[in-house]
């Protein structure tokens, strides 16, 4: 008799167990285990070895419920993992009792906007290796967390974070795999850094997906802390990724870090050069002093450039172009240097602005984008 499709494995019941601390017991002939939360109350588990003993279903659904209703912080991990086939990314945050609740809601808000800023680095580092990314490929990061697993959050100092493990997931093994490589990297970077007081580690572990974006998401947690960690464990189910150990070593940085980081950071912005480019976007802003002369555009990036916005100076001929295709819905292409001081949002160097056609259904939808504009404008105007 098969079990339900829906039971879980009893190997990764068991895996899952291990990993949160969680004590077997032993059982009757090896058939069975008696597993105990970490500190040591609680229900128990009685989980069978495999799944084909005959009431091996039946006391999975035990464990499953057991776990539901157990006050052991881990038990919705676990039940979570189960769930959703995930990689687990685990956070700790060596912090003293934070104290009143205020305090604990800061430290609580610090880990999760760190953790959230070392996920998009992972992320960008699966689009490009940069040693800064600024805005570039900034809206596919960002819309790839969205589809991770936050787990319960006990207490200010810790944070597992559930990245699924299957085909085609917009954050996946990719994006867990090179976050990983990439704080690896970081940890031997700012140890020969600190043996040797020589810089060109860090210049080598771009390479590795390490960035300006990772450098300042460590700062940000490692500051005001006695040191993080970060431990990554892969799905039971699916196991490690080719290139990767079957249980990695967690990674730690600790405030005596922070010096070699920030100068790290700080290179990364200044050495990042500019990118020559070509791009295709929609005037969302003109303006200039005079009724002549050269101004400031702000397009809205169709094609081109992986940034959602750049702003350029242009002549006056440009500029007159541009408003032209603003007025008439239309779309322009501008060519110039994406300069890495403000983001990758500004164009230096900006000339050749054209007029892009269009069909009459993209020319419809544009205009439309533009008098929806024009009206929040107006909203806002008339509120003011």
């Amino acid at each position: 008799m098969r079990p339900p499709a829906d039971t879980p494995d009893p190997a990764v019941l068991g895996a899952l167990l291990t990993r949160h601390g969680w004590r077997r017991h032993g059982g009757a002939g090896g058939r069975y285990g008696r597993w105990t939360p970490p500190d040591g109350s609680g229900t128990s588990l009685l989980v069978p070895a495999t799944a084909g003993f005959p009431d091996s279903a039946d006391l999975l659904a035990e464990a499953l419920a057991a776990l539901e209703h157990s006050p052991a912080p881990s038990a919705r991990l676990i039940l979570i993992a189960l769930r959703t086939p995930s990689d687990e990314i685990h956070w700790h945050r060596h912090i003293p009792d934070p104290g009143p609740p205020a305090a604990v809601w800061a430290a609580q808000e610090r880990l999760r906007s760190g953790a959230r800023a070392l996920l998009l680095a992972g992320h960008l580092a699966t689009r490009e290796t940069a040693g800064y990314h600024g805005a570039r490929h900034r809206r596919p990061a960002e819309a790839a967390l969205a589809h991770l697993l936050v787990g319960p959050q006990h207490g200010a100092r810790d944070l597992t974070v559930f990245a699924p493990a299957g085909p085609d997931q917009p954050y996946g093994r990719p994006a867990v795999g090179a976050l990983l490589r990439a704080l690896h990297a970081t940890r031997d970077a700012t140890d020969y850094e600190r043996a040797t007081g020589r810089p060109e580690a860090f210049a080598a572990a771009v390479e590795a997906g390490v960035c300006r974006e990772l450098t300042e998401a460590l700062v940000a947690l490692v500051g005001g802390s006695e040191g993080i960690r970060v431990h990554v464990a892969w799905a039971p189910a699916a196991g490690p990724p080719p290139g990767f150990a079957a249980r990695p070593e967690p990674v730690e940085f600790t405030p005596g870090d922070l010096p070699v980081l920030r100068a790290a950071g700080a290179r990364y912005l200044r050495d990042e050069p500019p990118l020559p480019v070509r791009l295709t976007g929609t005037v969302v802003h003109l303006h200039r002093d005079t009724p002549g002369g050269p101004g400031a555009l702000r397009l809205r990036v169709l094609d081109g450039a992986d940034v959602a916005e750049v702003r350029a100076e242009v002549g006056e001929d440009d500029y007159r172009v541009a408003g032209h295709a603003h007025l008439m819905g239309l779309p322009v292409r501008i060519a110039g240097r994406l300069e890495s001081g403000g983001g990758f949002r500004r164009l230096t160097a900006a000339g050749g602005v054209r007029p892009v056609r269009v069909d009459e259904a993209e020319r419809e939808q544009l205009l439309k984008s533009l008098h929806t504009q024009l009206d929040l404008f107006e909203e806002r105007e008339g509120q003011g």
